[in-house]
């Protein structure tokens, strides 16, 4: 498995969301964008994570910062999420796994001691050039947003 490093150009994608819209990572050139890959929507570190980004959008907003989720959940389940949950940031929808694959985020991980493939919850922020700028695999839900947020100074 390929795990991207700050300078790689970041995989593009296209991919619906939980509004039924296609988002590309390409018409977000010019600004930063925090990718973030996650096991399933709706289920409790999930839904802390989600949270703490709708939680901070507004600031990392002010700083040129978009942000997107992306799970393999279908839109419709996305958009339960986000109406359950008030989410404001994007969610994507990638159930062929084809860009977490691409971005190193699906393969083999430990849950519970035991060795599965899945989802590597994993996050990524991407430059106005289109170049990965940060990248952290294995990231805990929990207080990540925060670690972020430090990392990145804001």
């Amino acid at each position: 498995m390929t795990r991207l490093q700050p300078g790689d150009p970041a995989p593009d994608f296209t991919l619906t969301s939980d509004t039924g819209a296609e988002v590309s990572l390409s018409d977000l050139r010019g600004r930063k964008v925090i990718v973030y890959f996650y096991p399933a929507a709706m289920t409790p570190g999930c839904t802390k994570q989600a949270c703490d980004f709708t939680d901070s959008l507004d600031s990392l907003k002010a700083q040129g910062y978009d942000v997107v989720g992306i799970s393999p959940d279908k839109p419709e389940k996305l958009a339960k999420f986000r109406e359950r949950d008030n989410l404001t940031i994007t969610l994507l929808s990638d159930p062929a796994k084809e860009v977490l694959t691409a971005w190193g985020a699906f393969g083999e991980k430990k849950l519970y001691g035991k060795l599965v493939e899945g989802v590597i919850r994993s996050t990524f922020v991407v430059g106005e050039d289109g170049k990965i700028e940060h990248a952290a695999y294995n990231v805990k839900a929990t207080g990540h947003v925060a670690k972020l947020r430090k990392d990145l100074a804001i």
